[in-house]
């Protein structure tokens, strides 16, 4: 028991330490995506390695697909709206998975991944416009300040073990979860609006996010989803959708209100 104590204080130490020296080493920096001035606690030479390191898990765990005309396709529409973003410190870097779920995601670093499913039935103005909301989520370093937020998280769990109160690391779990749930869907949505801007400075359709959101929610029909949205790491689709036509100027009619509140029912 004696030994746990000893093991839990180096270890407590040992996270305050890493901590400090984050925030020793960290900067204030304006984010043109959210539009805040931010405190950074990892530099981007970091986040690059982190990303990296990510980027090499993905590809052992999932087949990256064979074909050259896909990924040159995919990586010609990327480059294009990275082009316009407003994060030109990093490389993007854009790859496609062997998968059928039509899905995408980002890495820090600037790691984009999309799955075969999605570039199946997507138009280019359809990808560039999912590419832009995945640059969105490196540009406002979403993935970052999930790891910044999970920091403190390990420091209460740890913490709550050593004074033997459980109820203190359980409140701490739902506190997480519920912080994490906030960034995703929050984040999101930023990524739709300023994503959708990004598309259309490259030169694409911005509308075009629509109809592939279209597509989605005709999928999700096919392959219902169950858990109902409070506990969703998405917002609804209709959200989503309301979300991007006050974004390009669309008016948002009663049918889409409609399907927002049939969405949480």
């Amino acid at each position: 028991m004696q030994n746990k104590h000893i093991a839990s204080h180096y270890l407590i130490v040992i996270i305050c330490l890493v901590m400090a020296g984050c925030f020793f080493g960290c900067a204030s920096e304006y984010n043109l995506a959210t539009g805040k001035e931010e405190v950074l606690l990892y530099s981007t030479e970091k986040e690059i390695k982190l990303g990296r390191s990510i980027a090499r898990q993905i590809e052992k765990e999932y087949k990256v697909l064979n074909d050259p005309s896909v990924r040159r396709r995919v990586e010609q529409i990327g480059e294009k709206v990275a082009a316009v973003s407003d994060r030109k410190d990093i490389i993007y870097y854009f790859q496609v998975l062997d998968k059928e779920e039509p899905n995408a995601v980002s890495l820090p670093g600037g790691y984009i991944y999309l799955n075969k499913g999605l570039v199946d039935i997507a138009t280019d103005d359809e990808i560039a416009c999912v590419l832009a909301h995945e640059i969105v989520h490196v540009v406002a370093r979403h993935s970052m300040k999930k790891l910044q937020a999970s920091m403190g998280y390990m420091l209460v769990r740890i913490l709550a073990a050593q004074t033997g109160s459980p109820g203190v690391g359980y409140g701490a779990d739902a506190a997480f979860g519920q912080i994490m749930l906030g960034y995703s869907r929050q984040d999101e949505l930023l990524a739709d609006r300023v994503g959708v801007g990004y598309a259309k400075e490259a030169g694409f359709k911005p509308e075009a996010m629509l109809t592939f959101l279209e597509k989605l929610k005709e999928d999700r029909r096919k392959k219902p989803i169950t858990a109902f949205s409070y506990n969703r790491t998405h917002p609804f689709t209709a959200d989503r959708i309301k979300t991007v036509k006050q974004a390009i100027g669309q008016s948002i009619s009663f049918t889409d209100y409609i399907n927002t509140q049939e969405e949480i029912k």
